[in-house]
C-alpha cells in the first residue's frame, strides 16, 4: 500500500506545494504585469484575532477583515490585491468538524494544508476558472477527461433568493463537455464559513482516480475514487446574524485545494495516507511499537482496526503538533477541550488496537517535526514544548483511562444483572464526552461483551450538547445588551459616502479638549441624521482624542460636550476598519446631529490609572523572560484602571522565589525612573531589532509603533543586533503609556494562577492600589510575627485562625502572602503541638485520678466514675482504654462534664455482655435525663444535659447493680 522510501517520486510533497505557489506568483489579470499573487505566509491554526473560530479551518480566515470590509487601513492586509499560500487548517470542533471520520476512510483529516489563491476585488470568475484549469492540466499534467466541474443551482426553484450560477457553467463549457459540468445543490455549492460571515456560490473540480468512464453520477457521493480536489468560492454575500444574505460591497475570489488529496492524485495513490505526507509517520509508529507495517485496509477488512489506528495516530500527531506549536494547549474548554479529545482518541486507538505502551504518542512527534519543519519552522522551534505537553497529557489520561474502563465494566455488570443488551446513548456519550472514548471504541468494548450501543441515542445527546454550546456562544456574543457594531455593510456605507476614517493621532496627547465634527450617527436601527435622548448612539467624528479598545487596553471613557454646552457620557470606544465609534449615552432632551461641532473630553484621571498598568505589562513581560528564560510567550493581557493582567506560557506554577524576583525587577524599574518612549517606524526595521518582543499570531500595521522602556529607539533601529537592547523592554504597541516609570509610583504582584495547562496568569497593581497593598502587607507581616506572643493557648488559636482568613482575602504582594502563609503554618503547627502536649498531660492526670477511684471499688463487677476536668469523647476513650487495661473484667461507665453537657461512655467486657450490654445500659441510663446515645454490646457512647448528672449516675448504678448481682 505504500513505501516509506519515496525518494523517486515525480511529485514529492515539497514540489507539489512549491509549484502551486510559484504558478500564482506569476499570475494576475494583466498577464503578470501587475506583480502576480503575493505569497502570504500561513496564519496560525489558532485564530487569536477571530473569536468566532475554534481553529483556522480554511485559507480565507486570515483575510476575513478584507472580505468583511473591516480591515484597518494601517494593516499590512489593506494593500493586498491578490494572494496565495498553503494554509495550516484544523477541522475538529464547531461547524466544520471531521474528527469522528478520521481513520475510517482514506481522505478525512483533522489537520490538513489548504492550497489557496485569493482575489480582493481584482479578478473574478473568468480568471479563477481559467487558471485552475491551466494549473491542473498543463502544469500538474492531470488528464482533462478525468475532471468534472460543479456549479451552484441556486434555490429560486425552492422559493429562495439565490439565482443559479450560469456564468460559471458557461465558463467551464469552454473546457469540458456538458455531461461533465454538473448542477450542485446549495449544500455542496454554496460556501459559508460559519453561521455568519462572508459566503457565496462555489464551483468544485472533481477528479476520477480510475478514468476511462463517465463518473458524473459519483460526484459528491463520498466515493473514494471520485473526489473533490479544488473548491473555487466566489464571495458575493455576507450572512448576517438574522440569517439574511446581503451583497458584499466588492466581489472576491477564495479558492481552496486540499493539499493531501492533490498529492495523492499526483502520486497516483488511492489514499491520501499512502503518500509521502503520511508514510514516514507510519514508519515511525511501526518502529516505535515494533508491530507489522501499515497495509491500508478499511472497514471489515481491517481486522482489529489496526490500520484505522495507524491513520488516527498519524493524523492526530500532526494536528496536535501544529496546534501546540501555534499556542493552543489541551484543557477543559474551547479549543483546548477539542485538542484533549484528539489526543485521547489517538492514545485510545494506539493502546486498544496496537497494544501500544503508555507514553508512546509523544515519541511520534519528532518525525512529524522533521517532516514539516522546512515549510513550517515553528515546529522545530517549539518541538521540546510540544513533546512535554503531550507527554504530560498522556500521563494524566492514563488515570482517566482506568476510570473509563472501570465505568464501562460497571455498566456491563449492571446490564447483565438487569438482562439488558444495549448500552444507552447517555452512557456512551458520557464515555465520549468525559472519558475521551470515541463512540466506535465504545462499540468495540460493547461487542466484546456481547452488547450493542444505542448510537441514535448517542447522536441525540451529541446534538443536545451542540445546541447548549450554540446557546452559550450566543449569550456570550450578545453580552447581555444591544451592541452597536459596524459590520461590512456599515463600513462600506461610510466609505462610499465619502466619510474619511477617523484621525485618532491625538489619543497620544494628554490633558486636552479636542474640537471635532460629527460625521455620522449610528443606532440599533442603522445610520441616522440626528438622535435625541434618552438613547445610546454610536458617534463617528472627524478626529478624536479617545483611545479605542485594542491590544488588551480598555477603551477611554469621558464625555462629548455638545453645542449647547451640555455633556453626553462616552461609555465605550471601538475601532472598525479605521472608523472610531464612540458609544454615547444621550440623556433626556439631549440632541445630536450630523455636522454638529462637539468637544472631546477624555477622562484623563481614569487614563492615568490605566497607563501605568499597560506600561508595566510590558515591564512584567520583560521581568518574566529574565527570571524564567526566553521561552515565555505572551498569551493575552488586560489593562484597566484597577489592575493589569498578563497571561503567559509556563511549564508550571512559579515558585515564591521566582515571583519575588519578578516583583523586585518591576519595582526596580519604578525606582530607576526610566523614560518610556514611543516611535513609529517601518515594520521591517522594527522587526529587525533583535531584542524586540512581538506577540505570536498578532497582525501589525506598517509602519508600526515601537515602545521602549529605558532605551533609544533611533539607536535601536540603527544597531538592531546590539545585545545591550536586551537590558530593557522593547515591544510593538499602540497603547497609551507613561512617559517615565516613576509615574507608576509602585508595583505589587497580587496573584499568580493557572488559566489552562501550560498557561499561567499574573495580576498586579500600580499607583495607589499598589501602595495600599504594601501598607496592608507590612501590617499583616508585623501581626503574623507577633501572633501568639504572650497569649494563652486558647487566645493563640483564635488569633491564628483570624489571621489565616484575613490573609487569604487580603490584596497584598503574592510572594509576601506565600511567605506569611508559611510562617502561619509553622506557628499553627507549634500551637497544635502545645495543645496536644497539654491535652496529653491533662489526660494522664485524669487517668491517675480515675485509677484511684477505681481502686476504691474493689472487687465489684462494675464502676461508674466521674472524670474530673471534663473532656470530649476522644479523651474519654483514652481514659477508658487505660482503665479497662487495669480492670479488664469490670463493666465501666465514664461521665465527663463540659460546657453544660455531659459525655457518657460505657464499656462491658465480653464475659459480662450476656447479662449486661453496653448499648442497653447506656440507653436506660440516659433516658432519665432525656439524653441520647448508641453503640454495640461491648461499647456505647452518648450525651445528656449536665443538670441531670446525679439522676443519670444513680440510674446507671441501679441498672448495672440489678443485672450484675
Amino acid at each position: 500500500q505504500g513505501d516509506p522510501d519515496m525518494s523517486e517520486l515525480e511529485w514529492p510533497v515539497s514540489k507539489v506545494r512549491k509549484t502551486f505557489i510559484e504558478f500564482f506568483q506569476s499570475k494576475d489579470e494583466k498577464g503578470g504585469a501587475d506583480g502576480g499573487h503575493t505569497f502570504w505566509a500561513s496564519n496560525s491554526v489558532v485564530p487569536y484575532d477571530d473569536p468566532t473560530l475554534l481553529f483556522t479551518n480554511a485559507g480565507m480566515n486570515q483575510f476575513k477583515p478584507i472580505f468583511m470590509g473591516t480591515v484597518d487601513p494601517k494593516s499590512p492586509l489593506a494593500p493586498l490585491k491578490r494572494a496565495c499560500n498553503s494554509q495550516k487548517c484544523i477541522r475538529a470542533g464547531g461547524k466544520h468538524n471531521d474528527l469522528d471520520d478520521v481513520g475510517k476512510d482514506v481522505y478525512h483529516h483533522t489537520f490538513f494544508e489548504m492550497l489557496g489563491n485569493w482575489s480582493f476585488a481584482t479578478y473574478f470568475k473568468k480568471e479563477a476558472t481559467a487558471w485552475a484549469w491551466e494549473l491542473l492540466t498543463n502544469v500538474y499534467g492531470l488528464e482533462p477527461d478525468r475532471l468534472y466541474a460543479t456549479y451552484c443551482e441556486g434555490d429560486l426553484h425552492k422559493g429562495g433568493t439565490v439565482p443559479p450560477d450560469d456564468e460559471t457553467r458557461e465558463l467551464w463549457l469552454q473546457y469540458l463537455p456538458p455531461e461533465r459540468v454538473l448542477k450542485g445543490n446549495m449544500k455542496d455549492n454554496f460556501w459559508e464559513m460559519g453561521d455568519t460571515g462572508p459566503c457565496g456560490p462555489c464551483t468544485e473540480l472533481h477528479f476520477d482516480r480510475i478514468g476511462g468512464r463517465n463518473a458524473a453520477h459519483l460526484v459528491n457521493q463520498d466515493d473514494p475514487d471520485v473526489l473533490e480536489v479544488w473548491n473555487l468560492v466566489f464571495i458575493q454575500f455576507n450572512r448576517e446574524d438574522s440569517g439574511r444574505l446581503k451583497e458584499l460591497p466588492a466581489q472576491h475570489v477564495d479558492t481552496g485545494m486540499g493539499f493531501e488529496r492533490l498529492v495523492s492524485v499526483l502520486q497516483n495513490k488511492r489514499s491520501n495516507y499512502d503518500t509521502d505526507v503520511f508514510m514516514p509517520i507510519f514508519a515511525a509508529i511501526q518502529q516505535r511499537l515494533n508491530i507489522p507495517p501499515y497495509t491500508g485496509k478499511l472497514g471489515q477488512e481491517d481486522e482489529g482496526l489496526k490500520d484505522t489506528a495507524y491513520r488516527v495516530i498519524a493524523d492526530h500527531a500532526r494536528t496536535l503538533s501544529f496546534a501546540i506549536a501555534d499556542g493552543a494547549i489541551p484543557s477543559n474548554e474551547g479549543r483546548g477541550y477539542v485538542l484533549r479529545r484528539i489526543l485521547r482518541r489517538a492514545v485510545r486507538y494506539g493502546q486498544q488496537m496496537l497494544d501500544a505502551p503508555p507514553g508512546f504518542f509523544a515519541d511520534i512527534i519528532p518525525t512529524v517535526v522533521e517532516r514539516f519543519k522546512d515549510i513550517f519552522p515553528e515546529l522545530a522551534e517549539k518541538e521540546k514544548m510540544i513533546i512535554e505537553v503531550i507527554r504530560e497529557e498522556e500521563n494524566s489520561f492514563q488515570k482517566m483511562l482506568a476510570s473509563g474502563i472501570k465505568y464501562f465494566n460497571e455498566i456491563a455488570d449492571d446490564m447483565k444483572k438487569n438482562k439488558k443488551q444495549t448500552v444507552s446513548g447517555s452512557s456512551a456519550f458520557f464515555l465520549y464526552d468525559t472519558m475521551g472514548f470515541p463512540i466506535d471504541l465504545t462499540q468495540i468494548m460493547a461487542e466484546e461483551k456481547g452488547f450493542s450501543v444505542d448510537v441514535k441515542g448517542f447522536e441525540e445527546e451529541m446534538q443536545a450538547q451542540k445546541m447548549r454550546s450554540k446557546e452559550a456562544a450566543t449569550m456570550k456574543k450578545g453580552g447581555g445588551g444591544q451592541a452597536l457594531v459596524l459590520g461590512v455593510d456599515e463600513t462600506a456605507f461610510l466609505s462610499s459616502s465619502g466619510i474619511a476614517v477617523t484621525d485618532d493621532k491625538e489619543k497620544y496627547t494628554w490633558n486636552q479638549e479636542l474640537d471635532a465634527k460629527v460625521l455620522s450617527l449610528f443606532t440599533s436601527d442603522g445610520f441616522v441624521q440626528s438622535a435625541e435622548g434618552p438613547i445610546s448612539v454610536g458617534v463617528i467624528v472627524d478626529r478624536t482624542s479617545f483611545y479605542a479598545e485594542a491590544g488588551g487596553q480598555v477603551a477611554d471613557t469621558g464625555s462629548l460636550r455638545l453645542a449647547d454646552g451640555k455633556e453626553a457620557v462616552v461609555e465605550d470606544v471601538q475601532a472598525y476598519a479605521g472608523y472610531i465609534l464612540h458609544r454615547v449615552q444621550l440623556g433626556e432632551g439631549q440632541k445630536l446631529s450630523v455636522q454638529n461641532k462637539i468637544t472631546c473630553s477624555v477622562d484623563y484621571e481614569r487614563r492615568s490609572k490605566i497607563a501605568p498598568n499597560h506600561s508595566f505589562t510590558h515591564i512584567l513581560n520583560f521581568a518574566l523572560r529574565k527570571v524564567l528564560g526566553g521561552d515565555v510567550d505572551q498569551k493575552g493581557s488586560l489593562c484597566d484602571d484597577n489592575k493589569l493582567r498578563f497571561d503567559f506560557t509556563a511549564k508550571g506554577a512559579l515558585t515564591p522565589q521566582q515571583l519575588s524576583e519578578v516583583e523586585a525587577i518591576c519595582r526596580q524599574k519604578v525606582d530607576e525612573e526610566l523614560e518610556v518612549s514611543a516611535k513609529v517606524v517601518p515594520l521591517e526595521k522594527a522587526m529587525s531589532i533583535k531584542a524586540l518582543r512581538a506577540v505570536f499570531g498578532e497582525q501589525y500595521p506598517d509602519p508600526v509603533r515601537v515602545l521602549a522602556v529605558g532605551g533609544d529607539i533611533d539607536a535601536m533601529v540603527k544597531t538592531p543586533e546590539d545585545e545591550k537592547w536586551f537590558a530593557g523592554s522593547i515591544e510593538l504597541c499602540g497603547g497609551t503609556h507613561l512617559t517615565n516609570t516613576r509615574q507608576a509610583e509602585s508595583f505589587v504582584l497580587v496573584q499568580e494562577e493557572a488559566v489552562a495547562k501550560g498557561i499561567r496568569r499574573i495580576t498586579a497593581v500600580t499607583k495607589d492600589l499598589a501602595k495600599q497593598a504594601i501598607v496592608k502587607g507590612e501590617d499583616l507581616q508585623n501581626r503574623v510575627a507577633a501572633a501568639g506572643n504572650g497569649q494563652s493557648l486558647d487566645d493563640m488559636g483564635v488569633t491564628l485562625n483570624n489571621l489565616r482568613q484575613e490573609l487569604d482575602a487580603a490584596v497584598i504582594s503574592y510572594p509576601l502572602k506565600s511567605q506569611l502563609r508559611t510562617e502561619l503554618e509553622a506557628k499553627s503547627k507549634a500551637y497544635l503541638a502545645q495543645k496536644k502536649k497539654l491535652a496529653a498531660s491533662m489526660i494522664n492526670k485524669q487517668i491517675d485520678m480515675a485509677m484511684a477511684e477505681l481502686e476504691k471499688v474493689g472487687d465489684g463487677k462494675f464502676a461508674i466514675l466521674r472524670v474530673e476536668g471534663g473532656g470530649d469523647a476522644k479523651q474519654l476513650k483514652s481514659i477508658m482504654q487505660a482503665l479497662s487495661k487495669a480492670s479488664p473484667s469490670k463493666a465501666l461507665m465514664l461521665i465527663a462534664e463540659e460546657e453544660g453537657k455531659a459525655s457518657v461512655l460505657a464499656q462491658v467486657p465480653q464475659e459480662l455482655s450476656n447479662v449486661l450490654k453496653a448499648n442497653e445500659w447506656l440507653s436506660e441510663t440516659l433516658a432519665v435525663g432525656g439524653g441520647r446515645g448508641g453503640g454495640k454490646a461491648d461499647s456505647a457512647q452518648g450525651q445528656v444535659d449536665a443538670v441531670k448528672l446525679e439522676e443519670v449516675r444513680k440510674k446507671a448504678e441501679e441498672v448495672a447493680g440489678a443485672k450484675l448481682k
